[in-house]
């Protein structure tokens, strides 16, 4: 009588605690414990499956450790749990330790003295099913006891399951549309990493490889990098590559370039000002620092900025404030800088042209890009990727370049870097009216440059061919003196050259020599 007493309150309190407009969590977790006082679990879980991945995962528990929870995963069909799952119909285990091992996969992960008790230890487990459906499991351990007892504990939970199976599919309905938003957003976000990420920089060479793996090692932190190179490499390139990679990469990428703002507005430019702080300033205006709040301020050609903007920029980098002309307060910014030069900035410091405290501020990390010259296999892949992208611009099926054309390109030294390429490629693919661009769409200065190449390095090698037969006439009438002298003796022409009787075989040999044609000569 008292059992069944037990079992009314507890299906009774199940009732109530779903009738109540409660979360889930606060559905499930006293249901568990009210599981465990009437029937005497130490350890119950609430599972629901994953129907995309074919997991079952532990949705609420008690008597579990967080770390247990997270381990305790089990695949479809798996030992007791995933059978369950799988074809609907409850389980139990009498005793766990006399068990099969593959009738344990609750514990897997758990702890194992968690589940070690003095007495004897069952497992009981029933499904969830909802529109026919099996969407989970409800289960938990117990000591052990008459057989009848168990079977009754498990008509119980399955009672219970039945209780909570509409909260179930809403759990289970719900945790699938979140991972549904939570893929695509994943999948939203690889696409803008794609578009910015350095493998879309063009280039497989070792010296990109380099300049990649430093934007990758740089680009997850707030450090101030410095980006040097020639003008042309694709510096700003790196810039976009290292916010968009960075958890700025929502906020605004502002790019300044310090050699095209006139110094008389550059300050104005930057810092911003207020209304009548000098003539012209008819209203309030925001400087790009500010409007790179949250986000990261790229600085191109740093080293064109003046003397007294540096001290400013300086003091915005290192108090996180900027001071608008004409007012009197700071306002706070949270900025990135990403600052870019192809000038020595090293002699600059020297040479007092730019201040040495801000050069250590803004060089934290420095990134060096390769020219285009040292960069030969390169040239075609991008060439390529110029080819393609300014015939589809221009709404032209081309054939790309000929291959004497990718010739020419890559025996030309590219002075003006990558933009210079992508210049002269664009000329050829607008230029051409052939089905493939040639050598005569290409301008005249980088063919005859380019040729200019080719010709001294073939003069190169060419002497060098020369020079080398000269030592080989050289080397054979060495040999054929020597031999004379000794009659055809090998080992006396070998001791007055000091050489191993073998080496001078091999030399003999190379020159077509025998001991014998020189026997009996004077």
């Amino acid at each position: 009588m008292c059992r069944v007493v037990e079992e009314m309150k507890l299906l009774l309190n199940v009732s109530h605690s779903l009738q109540a407009e409660k979360s889930l969590a606060d559905i499930f977790q006293p249901v568990l414990k009210q599981m465990a006082e009437s029937l005497g679990l130490y350890r119950g879980t609430v599972r629901i499956l994953n129907r995309e991945t074919g997991e079952i995962l532990i949705d609420e528990a008690f008597g579990l450790t967080a770390e247990e929870m997270a381990a305790g995963r089990i695949q479809l069909g798996e030992g007791v749990i995933g059978q369950v799952v799988k074809t609907g119909r409850p389980a139990i285990v009498p005793d766990i330790e006399k068990a099969d091992q593959s009738l344990q996969p609750d514990c897997a992960g758990f702890s194992g003295q968690s589940l070690r008790r003095p007495e004897a230890t069952a497992f009981l487990c029933v499904p969830i099913i909802h529109g026919g459906e099996v969407m989970g499991t409800l289960s938990g351990y117990r000591r052990c006891g008459e057989p009848h007892a168990l079977e009754g504990d498990q008509r119980l939970l399955t009672v219970t399951a039945q209780l909570i199976a509409q909260a179930a599919r809403l759990r289970q309905t719900n945790r699938e549309n979140l991972e549904a938003l939570r893929l695509e957003n994943e999948r939203l976000q690889e696409q803008i990493r794609k578009h910015f990420k350095p493998d879309n920089m063009i280039g497989n060479s070792r010296a990109m490889q380099i300049v990649y793996n430093s934007i990758e090692q740089v680009a997850g932190s707030n450090t101030t990098v410095l980006i040097r190179g020639e003008s042309g490499v694709g510096k700003e390139l790196v810039a976009h590559a290292i916010h968009m990679r960075s958890s700025r990469a929502l906020k605004p990428l502002v790019k300044v370039n310090c050699a095209a703002l006139p110094e008389t507005i550059v300050e104005s430019e930057l810092f911003g000002h207020e209304r009548g702080a000098f003539t012209g300033a008819d209203a309030r205006r925001m400087g790009l620092v500010e409007f790179a709040d949250g986000g990261t301020l790229f600085l191109d050609e740093v080293g064109e900025l003046p003397l007294p903007l540096q001290a400013k920029l300086l003091r915005v980098l290192q108090e996180r404030r900027v001071r608008r002309v004409g007012a009197r307060q700071e306002n706070p910014v949270d900025v990135r800088v990403v600052a870019a030069t192809s000038r020595n900035v090293d002699q600059m410091v020297e040479r007092g042209e730019f201040r040495r405290d801000l050069y250590y501020r803004i060089n934290v990390v420095r990134i060096d890009l390769p020219p285009l010259r040292v960069r030969g296999d390169d040239i075609g892949l991008l060439a390529e990727h110029f080819a393609n992208k300014a015939a589809h611009e221009m709404g032209r099926s081309l054939g790309g370049l000929s291959t004497d054309v990718y010739q020419v390109l890559r025996g030309y030294h590219w002075p003006g870097n990558v933009r210079e390429l992508q210049n002269v490629v664009r000329r050829a693919i607008a230029m051409t009216r052939s089905p493939m661009a040639g050598i005569d769409d290409l301008p005249d200065d980088v063919v005859a440059a380019a040729g200019r190449t080719a010709g001294a390095e073939a003069g190169a090698i060419g002497f060098f061919a020369q020079r080398a037969e000269h030592v080989a006439r050289f080397e054979k009438q060495f040999l054929a003196d020597l031999l004379a002298r000794h009659l055809g003796d090998v080992s006396a022409a070998a001791r007055e050259a000091r050489l191993p009787r073998g080496t001078l075989y091999r030399l003999m040999k190379g020159h077509g020599l025998d001991g014998a044609q020189f026997r009996g000569a004077k």
